[in-house]
């Protein structure tokens, strides 16, 4: 399985394929539609050096990811690992980000300049879990985009309701029958899946939140598994959407369960998810934000 890391890859360990924003959709093509209502998911942004030569000559969306409270941003680790000295991390809540760096003139620091000049971008810090990469039954893959330090918040330029964390072991106690009776949804600004194009397969599109409804498949000791079936109804995430929020509907309530990691390659199937629910998860949280 490749790891769904973005319009590009913040790491040679994660430079799976290469992937360009194009078309104004996302997620998949289909069973899917745009998202404007979750304002709380947003475009996780990088500027960045990518030929070595010390100018920042790139500034891209890279991967997705949901505000927590009002200066936490949940991402996934491997979206915030690897990046040359020097890199700039931003996020956007902004419903069409793609259209933004379709119609922003000059450099990319100066694109970057200017969306963050009109409140289109919000600059933060990185942070992932240290024991990050660990192993398969639990990678420790979880990260945020921390806001605390800054004058800008994306409180101050957004309005939005942080997504609701889950308790501790929530998934756990609920158990597997009960969580294949719930509704669950993935959200992200990822691309779509497989299709063919010159050379082989292609992934476009992205830069664009959009949802998909996913169905429960297993719950592992870090990982929720989804189906993302088209014959059965479902959509599903695909590169660009790691890090992203699976919400599942529980007592009347939307609440983020676990962020996008990976999958099959040409994103037809499955959607693994890392759960944050479990302890260790919590533990790398509770720095940054009030857990239920």
């Amino acid at each position: 399985m490749l790891t769904r890391i973005g319009a590009t890859a913040a790491s040679a360990a994660f430079v799976a394929l290469s992937l360009a924003a194009g078309t104004a959709s996302a997620i998949n093509t289909y069973n899917a539609a745009p998202a404007p209502e979750r304002t709380e998911v947003g475009a996780f942004v990088a500027l960045w050096d990518n030929t070595g030569d010390g100018v920042p000559d790139r500034f891209d969306w890279v991967c997705s990811g949901t505000m927590i409270d009002d200066d936490t941003y949940l991402t996934a680790a491997h979206c915030t690992d690897g990046w040359p000295a020097g890199t700039r991390f931003f996020v956007s809540l902004e419903q069409d980000f793609q259209a933004l760096l379709d119609t922003t003139p000059g450099t990319p620091a100066e694109e970057a300049a200017a969306l963050l000049a009109a409140g289109k971008i919000v600059e933060g810090d990185p942070h992932q879990d240290p024991a990050f990469p660990g192993p398969s039954v639990d990678t420790h893959d979880i990260g945020v985009i921390d806001f605390a330090e800054r004058a800008v918040t994306p409180a101050d330029v957004w309005s939005f309701e942080p997504a609701t964390l889950p308790s501790a072991d929530q998934l756990g106690e609920l158990g597997g029958r009960a969580l294949d009776a719930l509704d669950w949804t993935v959200v992200g600004y990822g691309t779509q899946e497989a299709q063919n194009g010159p050379g082989g397969h292609v992934h476009p599109g992205g830069g664009v939140r959009m949802k998909a409804p996913v169905d429960f498949n297993t719950l592992n000791k870090a990982w929720v598994r989804l189906e993302m079936v088209a014959a059965q109804g479902n959509g599903g995430a695909c590169y660009g959407d790691s890090g992203g929020p699976n919400f599942v509907e529980i007592d009347g309530e939307l609440v983020l369960a676990a962020i996008t990691i990976t999958g099959d390659t040409p994103c037809k199937a499955t959607n693994v998810a890392y759960r944050l629910d479990t302890a260790e998860a919590r533990a790398f949280l509770a720095p940054f934000v009030d857990l239920p």
